[in-house]
C-alpha cells in the first residue's frame, strides 16, 4: 500500500513542476464590451478612472456601480474573454451535488458544481475566471467531464452561499512536514478505513484522497459513501 500511495505522490507532485500557463486575454474586458457596443467609450473611462482612484476592485465591478453596465452583461463579457458560456445558477437542491468536491473547493476556489447533464457531464461555475486545473482534477477524480463557465456575479454569491450551508462529505484536513510524512499518513488512512477504493489528485497546492466505501461508478457518489483528506506539505519541504 505504501508503495502505492508513494508513487502516486510522485505523480502528482510532478503536475507542481509544470509551470502554471496564465491565460492572457487577447482583448481586455472593457475593449471587448465597448466593441460589442454594451457600454460607451467614456462609461470605460469613467470606470477605469474609479478603479485607479480607488485601488481596488474590478473593472466590472466599477462599470456595474457607475451604472454602465448589468451584472449580466459583464459576465457575458468575461464569457467572451474566456470563450466560455454564461450559466445560470441552478435553482435546484444543492445537496445533490455536494459529494462532486470538498466545501474547501467551493470556499476557498470559487468552483460551484451546477448540474449534471445525462449522466456525465458536471457543469462548473466560476464568478471571474475559470481554473482548468480544479476541472481537470474533478474529471480525473469522478471520471465526469466538466464543462466550465461564468456566472454573473449576485447569482454566484447567492448559489454559493446556499451550496456551503448544505452538507459536504465528512472530510480531514493534514499538514504535513514532509512528502515522506504525507504518504506516510495517507497510508494509514487507507488502511484504517478499509476502502473499496481510493483516489489521489493534486489541486493546486492541496492533495485531495477521497476514499470510497464501495466501488465508484459513473455520476456522483452520496455523501455516506465518500470521506476526504485534504493535505498540503510544509513550505520547507
Amino acid at each position: 500500500m505504501r508503495d502505492r500511495v508513494r508513487t502516486a505522490l510522485e505523480r502528482e507532485n510532478d503536475v507542481r513542476r509544470i509551470p502554471p500557463e496564465s491565460h492572457r486575454h487577447r482583448v481586455p474586458l472593457g475593449l471587448a464590451m465597448l466593441e460589442q457596443g454594451w457600454i460607451s467609450a467614456g462609461d470605460l473611462r469613467r470606470a477605469l478612472e474609479a478603479q485607479r482612484a480607488a485601488g481596488a476592485g474590478r473593472l466590472g465591478q466599477w462599470l456595474v456601480r457607475n451604472g454602465s453596465a448589468s451584472e449580466a452583461m459583464v459576465a457575458r463579457g468575461l464569457g467572451l474573454q474566456w470563450n466560455c458560456p454564461v450559466l445560470s445558477p441552478d435553482a435546484g437542491d444543492p445537496q445533490l451535488l455536494t459529494a462532486a468536491l470538498p466545501r474547501l473547493f467551493v470556499d476557498a476556489l470559487g468552483a460551484l458544481p451546477l448540474r449534471i447533464a445525462a449522466g456525465r457531464i458536471l457543469y462548473l461555475g466560476f464568478e471571474e475566471r475559470l481554473d482548468a486545473v480544479l476541472a481537470l482534477a474533478l474529471e480525473r477524480m469522478l471520471g465526469l467531464r466538466v464543462e466550465c463557465g461564468l456566472l454573473a456575479e449576485a447569482g454566484f454569491r447567492a448559489a454559493q452561499e446556499r451550496m456551503l450551508a448544505a452538507a459536504f462529505p465528512p472530510v480531514e484536513l493534514i499538514e504535513a512536514a514532509s512528502f515522506s510524512a504525507l504518504g506516510r499518513v495517507l497510508s494509514q488512512a487507507i488502511e484504517r478505513a478499509r476502502c473499496a477504493d481510493a483516489r489521489l489528485v493534486r489541486v493546486h497546492d492541496f492533495f485531495w484522497l477521497r476514499l470510497w466505501r464501495r466501488r465508484p461508478f459513473a455520476g456522483l457518489p452520496s455523501l455516506a459513501e465518500v470521506s476526504d483528506l485534504i493535505c498540503t506539505v510544509g513550505a520547507g519541504a
